[in-house]
Parts: structure tokens; sequence; C-alpha cells
């Protein structure tokens, strides 16, 4: 047996994944455990749960495998400085302090952090290139034999795009794009400048987009981004501000869009939608044309993505519709954390001379379903409830499901705590918040009420892969609910009477028979589920199809606006009493809200929320 542990560390998005001959057996984002968001720190508690979640030790742990080259990435940095020029130099000398103490020996950082966590003495670190454990995370948990690979990200140590050849004895990189052109750099400069976070918020301007009109297109690709028929592209980068290692934008913005950027919590106007929508279009128009690129170089019918910008389900959507490739797979943690998985696979096939494609017999995929993180046992539950004086019952499977159907069809929503917690960015049924689509209350019931978060922020359909054909327009599966797709003609209503309204007005129309999922562009963000990848969850949508004639339900993460998705019981209850959300099935438990005692705080949670 050959163990291979993965670490992403030190940007944002920490995370560790053990692989134990081949397979992925564990996996987990930092955040979930020290409850920061996107949190860069080292891994102590991720490493510490796939450690132990496979019975081991960490001293019994055959190969660590880190997802990126410091050395590398440093000369791009010392680089980057150069091309700053001299007024730029105070805002590197923290970065330059950072790399000098810490990030430029990754090897000694990784080893003195294993250390105080136990490892053995005489420890190696494999280091790997950072689009090569994307693409590596992309090609090998896919089911395909051979694969085109696309990576696109905002920067790893030199490239932002490339394209690789996934085959039997391995990946190659046959094309790439460096810094300073990145697409995704393009995209979170725009989520800059209309008010949100970089490295997180970029969802949120995708969810934007459709409330708005392309009016920028042309603007943005004759001063901004030069893009040639290949997809190939070159920024002007001197409008930018990322460069110089303080902001992402500055006056070139301020002067091509009409003034300054929207600040953070103020309204949102025309111009944020519209800016939007035109870099969500110019996103799509690169993507495709990448897309095709990579169909033309490797020769292949299948692809892979991997990196920040896979994460863009609405662009996944275009390549899928565009029928560019027969088949297109996407790492659902596709973002720096899926790195840890990517390199870590990586390594297990070098220390194993790994020269041929190992593909899990009568499996889908090699992910599980991303069902990768802590599961909790029902005496485990019932231990934690007890300590809230929590009012529950204990049910079997069926009639948890009845409960959480009749309370959903009723027009309730529910907290969904199932099985081993989600990898990756998206709740996919284990930890998740449902309610009914067929409801015109329930988006701004669960965006106000429940997330606390935008009242224009869409919610995903979760549907049964068979029954997917029926409500909405899309090619293959997307179990992990990466491709937007439209909302089927058939249950679409008619809506030529509202042509007068604009940006957050749009919300006001039923759009379909499913008016929760159902963007103001008609779309939706798709999950389909089949039995193998979460049976479970699986069993409860047959319940609601069974009860109602609809195989959807709302889904979204179980979480508020602010923190990551519930890992622990303690969190799950917590959430469940600080918000409106109306039952709670955790476990083999059901617990309604009107049945629960008094629950308070010693302070407000919402004031520690942090700002976009």
């Amino acid at each position: 047996m050959t163990s291979t542990l993965g670490i992403s560390a030190f940007y944002h998005d920490s995370a560790a994944t053990l692989v134990v001959d081949g397979k992925v057996v564990a996996a987990a984002q930092e955040e979930r455990f020290s409850r920061i968001r996107h949190d860069h720190s080292f891994p102590k508690e991720a490493i510490s749960f796939v450690i132990n979640h496979a019975g081991m030790r960490l001293s019994d742990i055959d190969h660590v495998a880190y997802y990126e080259d410091p050395a590398l990435k440093f000369k791009r940095v010392v680089s980057t400085a150069a091309l700053a020029g001299f007024e730029a130099y105070q805002n590197f000398l923290p970065i330059f302090d950072e790399w000098i103490s810490t990030k430029k020996n990754m090897r000694r950082e990784v080893l003195k952090h294993l250390k105080e966590l136990g490892d053995r003495e005489n420890r190696s670190v494999d280091l790997h290139n950072h689009h090569a454990s994307h693409a590596a995370s992309a090609f090998f948990p896919s089911p395909f034999e051979d694969a085109a690979i696309l990576c696109i990200d905002s920067v790893g140590e030199w490239a932002t795009t490339s394209i690789w050849h996934g085959k039997g004895d391995g990946i190659k990189c046959v094309a790439e794009i460096c810094f300073p052109h990145s697409l995704g750099l393009l995209y979170s400069a725009f989520t800059y400048f209309c008010g949100f976070k970089v490295d997180s918020g970029e969802y949120k301007l995708m969810g934007l987009a459709p409330y708005g009109k392309p009016t920028y297109v042309d603007k943005i690709l004759t001063e901004l981004i030069d893009v040639k028929p290949d997809g190939s592209f070159r920024l002007d980068w001197k409008k930018f501000e990322y460069v110089k290692g303080e902001a992402m934008t500055g006056s070139a913005f301020e002067d091509l869009f009409g003034g300054p950027r929207r600040m953070p919590e103020t309204p949102i106007t025309d111009r944020e939608f519209n800016l939007a929508a035109s870099v969500q279009k110019v996103t799509e128009i690169v993507v495709s044309r990448l897309a095709h690129t990579a169909q033309r170089l490797t020769g292949e019918t299948s692809l892979c993505m991997a990196g920040g910008v896979a994460l863009n389900c609405v662009a996944n959507g275009i390549i899928s519709r565009e029928k560019i490739f027969n088949k297109l797979w996407i790492q659902p943690a596709a973002g720096d954390a899926g790195g840890s998985l990517g390199a870590a696979i990586l390594s297990d096939r070098k220390h194993r001379a790994v020269k041929s494609r190992e593909l899990m017999s009568r499996l889908s995929d090699g992910m599980s379903g991303a069902l990768l993180g802590p599961e909790y046992t029902d005496s485990h539950i019932q231990a934690e409830l007890d300590k809230y004086g929590a009012i529950y019952n204990s049910l079997s499977n069926s009639d948890l499901d009845e409960k959480v159907v009749n309370t959903i069809s009723n027009g309730g929503v529910v907290g969904w705590f199932q099985g081993r917690m989600e990898f990756g960015p998206r709740a996919l049924g284990a930890r998740s918040i449902l309610g009914d689509p067929r409801s015109e209350d329930t988006q701004s019931t669960m965006n106000l009420r429940i997330k606390f978060r935008e009242s224009f922020r869409p919610f995903a359909p979760v549907v049964l892969a068979e029954k997917a054909s029926e409500y909405f327009d899309i090619r293959e599966e997307s179990p992990y609910m990466l491709i937007v797709s439209p909302v089927a003609k058939n249950i679409r209503k008619n809506t030529t009477g509202d042509t007068t309204l604009t940006g957050i007005e749009l919300l006001k129309t039923v759009r379909s028979d499913l008016p929760a999922i159902t963007h103001v562009d008609y779309s939706a963000r798709v999950q389909t589920v089949d039995s193998e990848r979460n049976p479970r969850f699986r069993a409860l949508l047959e319940r609601f199809e069974k009860a109602t004639g609809c195989p959807v339900l709302v889904n979204t993460s179980f979480n508020v606006r602010g923190e990551p998705i519930v890992n622990t019981v303690s969190e799950a209850y917590r959430c469940f009493m600080r918000t409106n959300i109306d039952a709670l099935a955790i476990g083999s438990f059901f617990l309604k809200k009107s049945e629960q005692p008094c629950f308070t705080e010693e302070f407000d949670w919402r004031e520690s929320v942090p700002l976009d």
C-alpha cells in the first residue's frame, strides 16, 4: 500500500487530500475546521482529518506532495516587482519579507508544520507545478481514458491558462498563456470594481450578470483584452493595478467606466449590472475559443477542466451546448483546494511508477460524488444535540424523508446534514438547505431570511438525473453543479409583458413552473443526482417526486453569508437556530424549529460577518 498526502496552502483555500494506491480516500478544506472563509493557513486540521479518517498516523504516510513550485513562483514575484517599477516599491516590501521568511523554502515550511503535527524525521516533499496539479486533478479522477484538459485561473507560478493532453501514460502541457495576461485576473478586476471581494465574490458577479446588458463588451475587447481567434489573449496590463500589488483597478477603469468603483454594501446600479454582463460575455468568448483550440491541439472528444475559472458554470454551459466535445467533466474542487488532490495523484503515480490509466471499475468517476469529508455517527449527533437541550425525534430513513418532504411541500425550508461532507465549494446534498422550487416565495425567503445575503443571488436546482432533460436544456450529467443550462421551454411562462423591468425589478416576474430556481435569463445551475454518487440524497428526491410529482428541489449550501459550509453537528444546530430554517434533518434525527428551547448567544453573530 502506498499513501500520499497532498497539500495546498498559503494563498487561498488551503486543503489536504489523502490518496492511497491511486484512490482518493479523503479530502477537506481548512476553512471547514477553522471557520475562516477561504482560509489560506497551513491545513493542520484538514491534514489531521484525512489521516484519522484512514485510521493512520502522519508518520505512516509514505509521501507528501505540495501543489506548486515556490522557486518558480518567486521568480515571477521578482519580475512583477521590476515590471511595476519604483512607485510600487513599498507595496512589495511585505511581500518580499513573507517570501524570504517562509514561502521561498516551501519544503522547509511544510516539514516544520508536519513536525508540529507529530511527523517523523527525514521526510521529503514533492513539489509540483501549479497548473500540473490542476490538470492532474481534472484528468485522473475523470471517467475518460484520454482527454483534452483546460486549466484557467488567476495565476500559478507563471501560467494563467494552459491546455494539456491526458493519456494513459500521463499528462502533457501543449500550450499556455503566462502572467500578466490572465482571464481570471480580468474577471477578478471587474469583481473588485463592482464592489465584491476578490477570490470569493466572482460567483456573485456571475449571478449578477443576467440582470444587465453586455453594453461594455466592445470597450473591454478594445481597451483591456485582445482576444485572438484561437482564444489566446493579451491584457493591456497597464490599465490594471494588480501588477503593482495593492489593488485590482484604479484610475484607468474609472475613466473607462464612468467613475470610481462601487464600494461594498452600497446600492448596485445599472452600471454594475451591465459591467457584470459584459465581462461574463467576454469570458464566455475566450473560454469557448480555448475549448475549440484544446480540441484541435489534442484531437480528443472529451474535455476535463480545472482552475478557478472552471467554476464559472455559465461558461461551462456554453462549452457543453456548443458540442465542442462529446463529453465534459469538471473537477468539483476546481480551485486551489483541488490542487492538493492533483499534487497527491501526481506523487502517487510517480512513486508507484504508474504508466497507465487507472479507471475505477463500475464507477462514474474517481471523486466519490465529492463526498470526501467528515461524517458523524448517530450517537455522536445525539450527544451534541443533547448539549443544547434540543428536542428531536429519532426516525428511520423512510420516516425522516417523509417528514422532510411534508415540511418542504408545505412551504418550509429544511437543513439537511447527512453522511460525509462535500469537498469543494458546492453543497451537493450532504450539507444542504432545501426548499420547494415551485414556490414563488422560496428565493426571497431563503436569501433574505435564511442566508442573509443579497436578494439577486440565484438558487440551484437538484434534479433526478434521468428527469433532467424534461426540465432543463442539458446535454450531459452535471453531478457537481458546475453547468448552467436553460430552463426547458415547456415549463417556461410567457413574460412578454414585463419588458419595462430592469435590474433587481426583474425578480418580480415568475418565469417558469419552478420560479425559485429560474434565473432572470431563464437559466439554472443544475445538479443531477444519480443512485451511485449519493444514494441517500437520491432517496429523498425520489420521495419528493412521489409526493408532489416534481423531481426537483432547491439546493443551497448549509451556511449563512460570511461563513463556510457547516461541518460539525454544533455548527449545524447553531445555523438552524440562528436562521428561519423550519426543520433540521441530521443523521437519523428530525428537529422542528417550533419545538426547540429558547436559543440565545452572547453576541449577534451577524456583527462578525465580513463585508464584501
